[in-house]
């Protein structure tokens, strides 16, 4: 059981196949990338665990199935999540540009910049959300995302 200055945080990785989610998630955990490509099926986690604010904090990171086909298994990995990255190419950067209070970061799992910054600041942010919710709540705050035109060409993370 967790004590009073040592908390457990379930992070999801959301986006499209192919946009780097698992590079991502394996670089800031296991500090690797790898040239391979495969697609993930289904979900995958890795923990790590990090200082924030005298609190240590594990997070459990869950990185998802980008294709269509495994979109309908999401709904139990997101159950309890405490906050989620969504995953991009900088080619689709405009479909989130009209989504205020929420956090940008460009990172590269490539060569790992920006990733320490962008998933301790979403640890921050879910540890200060969570003082602010009654646990016992089943009432989830959503946000509108706004339509997009997506295009067919392919957007596969271009490390």
């Amino acid at each position: 059981m967790a004590g009073p200055n040592k908390v457990l945080l379930k992070i999801i990785i959301l986006g499209d196949s192919g946009v780097g989610k698992t590079s991502l998630m394996n670089q800031f955990v296991l500090h690797k990338f790898s040239n391979d490509y495969k697609a993930t099926i289904g979900a995958n986690f890795l923990t790590k665990e990090v200082q924030i604010d005298n609190r240590l904090v594990t997070m459990q990171i869950w990185d998802t199935a980008g294709q269509e086909r495994f979109q309908s298994l999401g709904v139990s990995y997101y159950r309890g999540a405490d906050c989620c990255v969504l995953v991009q190419t900088r080619q689709a950067q405009i479909y989130f540009l009209g989504i205020s209070n929420v956090s940008y970061f460009e990172t590269s799992g490539k060569q790992g910049n920006n990733i320490e910054k962008a998933l301790e600041t979403a640890a921050r942010n879910a540890l200060a959300r969570n003082k602010n919710i009654d646990p016992t709540s089943d009432n989830a705050e959503s946000i509108k995302l706004p339509e997009n035109n997506r295009s067919t060409q392919s957007s596969r993370c271009p490390c």
